[in-house]
């Protein structure tokens, strides 16, 4: 892998498809531990987290409580490699 610097710190860019492809297949799991290490830093220091499901959006607290916010529209279902083009 090639080295690129981004504010004097190297990130090691991929040089083939295979390490791209390693690479995107190990986005879903790293991001999803990253967005829970995030709500629990921000529970734990004593602020609240907005939390959706089942088409509604709450407001979490430290404590475990949870307060409606409003209505939301439902997650779109996706079929994995599909292409979406917003407008």
């Amino acid at each position: 892998m090639g080295r690129t610097s981004f504010t004097s710190r190297w990130v090691h860019m991929p040089d083939s498809e295979s390490d791209i492809l390693r690479l995107e297949n190990q986005f879903p799991s790293i991001s999803g531990a990253a967005f829970a290490a995030a709500r629990e830093a921000a529970l734990a220091s004593g602020q609240s987290v907005l939390h959706s499901e089942e088409g509604v959006l709450y407001e979490v607290f430290p404590d475990g409580r949870r307060v409606r916010v409003r209505e939301i529209d439902r997650p779109t279902q996706v079929q994995r490699g599909s292409r979406i083009f917003l407008r």
